[in-house]
């Protein structure tokens, strides 16, 4: 255990700083996509890959980063997931063509997929519980504010320069902290040394991956696409089978039995709802503002960022808020303003204005901040040291495939009404009309999330028995 503040504080900058980058590169390539078509001569569907391909194996990793952080050491895990992160990154900038940019991704997203839930599991075991929730705030800044940041960011480099200076931003960053982190960083896990089960690893990659892949084609393709029926179906079958073989493993891979604890289901399901919301939101507002709207895409991205930034103020500060009042409260009127925010942007227009936009967004996610990482953290708490990683896996797991739920949801209802209003001449602006009934169907899931977030009991640092916690 580390118990130096300046040891802790070091840790954290650490991990933060290598989450924060390796989140960050999950929407960068939105904004500089157009630019990577020309000098490339790719289309469209292929440039989406890069962004697709990204969130696919990070989808892949998650749940493996539990295996990874019982076998191997905090700097052991650390340094080798940013040096593999630092090596993509690298690939991509000199990349020359575009299946080697591909490989860059998906070489870039192996390291990064295991940043995440690292660093909470970590923050975890090397902070008390009574103050979990402050520092688990931090890790709600990273998650909020670095995707929002990433389409502006891209959209103002490659509006200036080439976008391979996207890569070079990023790549000084990492090896500063592999370089810090070689020279400070300490283990504060308990290395158990569990058996390589490759079958796991196979059925794991396959199941997920399906799903993730099978939701993303169903947002492109439609939900009666071949493409999206058979890989829903491989991911559905192949995670069925890796879930009994876990419940058989003595040793599983990712251990389900997390879900017997307390309110974790109930908080994983509420954290699930509010990340698909996350996600939705930045993805259906920028689709309203080029699509219907002609604004650029710089332009939609900067409507995100005053919410992104609000949210990286608030996270912190709602940490220690639920460190007094626990998670029950936070969640309830969080939701409320998400539900609020939702509804707002079900009445979108021909001249709804940016500040429009901008300030129901940031009030959306001043709720999210309420929501996000306390939620997340009064599940955690939950669990026994033991099976903090495979809690923080499984928790991030779950809201991967919630986002590519969501995503291919809010967008499959959006063009169906789309071009219901042009077949049937209803609406004087199909694809407005399409956004509203998009927001009118992310309502509906919000209050889902607000009902249960009503049954969340039992959620305060005071309420668990600290010396039988640490006793296991």
């Amino acid at each position: 255990m580390v118990t130096s503040t300046q040891k802790r504080s070091t840790i954290v900058a650490l991990l933060l700083a290598g989450a924060f980058i390796a989140i960050l590169n999950q929407t960068l390539m939105i904004t500089a996509i157009p630019p990577i078509m020309n000098e490339m001569g790719i289309t469209a569907n292929s440039a989406q890959w890069l962004t697709t391909i990204f969130m696919l194996v990070n989808g892949i990793m998650i749940p493996i980063s539990a295996f990874l952080i019982d076998r191997f050491t905090t700097r052991q895990l650390f340094i080798t997931a940013m040096s593999v992160f630092a090596f993509g990154t690298l690939f991509c900038a000199l990349a020359p063509n575009f299946p080697l940019l591909l490989t860059g991704r998906v070489i870039q997203s192996m390291g990064a997929g295991v940043m995440l839930p690292l660093m909470q599991t970590v923050f975890l075991m090397i902070f008390p519980i009574n103050k979990r929730g402050a520092v688990m705030g931090l890790v709600g800044l990273v998650i909020s504010f670095a995707p929002a940041i990433g389409p502006s960011l891209s959209g103002w480099v490659t509006e200036h320069y080439s976008w391979r200076v996207l890569f070079y931003i990023i790549l000084p960053i990492a090896i500063i902290d592999i370089i810090i982190a070689a020279v400070v960083m300490k283990n504060v896990t308990e290395v158990k040394k569990p058996r390589v089960d490759v079958i796991s690893i196979i059925l794991s990659s396959f199941g997920f991956g399906g799903l993730l892949y099978g939701f993303t084609s169903a947002g492109n393709n439609g939900w009666g696409s071949w493409i999206t029926i058979t890989v829903l179906l491989v991911g559905a079958i192949s995670l069925t089978t890796f879930i009994l073989r876990q419940l058989k493993l003595e040793h599983p891979m990712l251990e389900f039995r997390v879900f017997k604890y307390s309110i974790f289901p109930l908080t994983v399901a509420v954290g699930m709802i509010s990340f698909m919301g996350l996600i939705g939101v930045e993805t259906l507002i920028p689709l309203y503002m080029q699509e219907a709207r002609d604004f650029t895409a710089f332009e939609s991205g900067l409507v995100l960022l005053p919410g992104a930034l609000l949210t990286g103020i608030l996270s912190p500060i709602t940490g220690r808020i639920f460190d007094r009042i626990g998670a029950r409260w936070l969640a309830i009127v969080g939701l409320s303003m998400m539900t609020i925010g939702t509804l707002l942007f079900t009445n979108l227009d021909e001249n709804t204005s940016l500040t429009y936009m901008s300030v129901v967004f940031a009030m959306r996610m001043l709720g999210v901040a309420m929501v996000m990482m306390p939620i997340a953290t009064a599940g955690l708490n939950q669990l026994p040291k033991r099976l903090i990683a495979h809690g923080a896996a499984m928790d991030n797991t779950m809201r991967m495939v919630a986002s590519s739920i969501g995503t291919a949801i809010l967008v499959s209802v959006m063009t169906t009404a789309t071009a219901s209003a042009e077949k049937g001449a209803t609406q004087p602006f199909p694809e407005i009309y399409g956004a509203n009934m998009a927001f009118i169907a992310l309502a509906i899931i919000t209050v889902i999330g607000l009902v249960l977030s009503f049954f969340i009991k039992n959620s305060r640092p005071s309420d668990i028995d600290v010396e039988a916690y640490d006793r296991e």
